[in-house]
């Protein structure tokens, strides 16, 4: 019987069936609006109910106690993923493992299982903007921490006036890096912010590891900003629940008969 994979994000939610060893029949959606009711619709209004469900969440109590209480409605046992100091082939480098995000250590094991031979620097850009680089030996060396390029652009617009009421409306200008119209230059400099960044990861990781590692990107934002980067990249949209598949197969096996 599947298994159910859940990874709620600050923004949205998306989950798969894990079935033989894939990820089949997934969803994605905008929870904000979600009730109780709606994640026993979405999740559980299949006819054959999952045998397990494995979610990673960083939305909070509120939204993790309404999935909780849908899954128990159902009969579904539920298994909210914790990070421990080791799991799913990764060693979390963080001095205090729990102030790691789950979603970033779960992406980490993705990643990790994924290309196990090489260095791998995991790129979540959704609200928030994640590089945690992992060696090829499964050590996560830390990472860092920055607004999504959605999230510069609300800041900028919401503690500016003269920059919000300039991008508003007009032309979209060109999409490159000079561009030519106030609401382009805000977009794409976010992005261009953004790849940057991880462009600067790569150079700092090379130079702790002595060889240059993949990126690999995840989470809604990837796309844009993906076709930027000056380093060899991939794109893993469901590198979390990839990631919780591993978890959820290790704990299968390491169950008792």
């Amino acid at each position: 019987m599947a298994l159910l994979l859940v990874d709620i994000g600050n923004t949205r939610i998306k989950w798969g069936h894990l079935e033989r060893g894939h990820i089949v029949r997934g969803g994605a959606a905008v929870h904000s609006t979600w009730r109780p009711s709606t994640y026993t619709r979405r999740l559980f209004g299949r006819r054959v109910r999952p045998a397990h469900l494995w979610v990673t969440s960083v939305a909070g109590g509120n939204v993790d106690r309404a999935l909780a209480g849908a899954a128990r409605r159902a009969g579904v046992a539920a298994t909210f993923v914790t990070v421990p100091r080791r799991g799913g082939g990764v060693r979390v480098g963080y001095q205090e493992p729990w102030r790691l995000g789950v979603d970033r250590f779960v992406a980490a094991v993705g990643a990790h299982a994924l290309f196990p031979t090489v260095p791998v620097c995991v790129v979540g850009i959704g609200t928030a903007l994640t590089v945690d680089l992992v060696g090829s030996d499964g050590r996560h060396r830390g990472g860092v921490i920055i607004p999504g390029p959605d999230l510069m652009v609300e800041a900028l617009f919401s503690r500016t006036h003269g920059i919000r009421r300039r991008a508003q409306g007009g032309a979209a200008g060109a999409t490159g890096f000079f561009a030519r119209s106030t609401r382009a230059g805000v977009s794409q400099g976010a992005r261009y912010a953004a790849a940057a960044l991880i462009d600067r990861a790569v150079e700092e990781s090379r130079a702790r590891l002595g060889r240059r590692p993949l990126v690999v990107l995840t989470g809604g934002g990837a796309g844009a900003v993906r076709r930027l980067l000056r380093n060899p990249s991939v794109g893993v949209p469901d590198l979390v629940l990839l990631g919780l598949a591993v978890l959820a197969q290790g704990e299968a096996r390491s169950a008792p008969p």
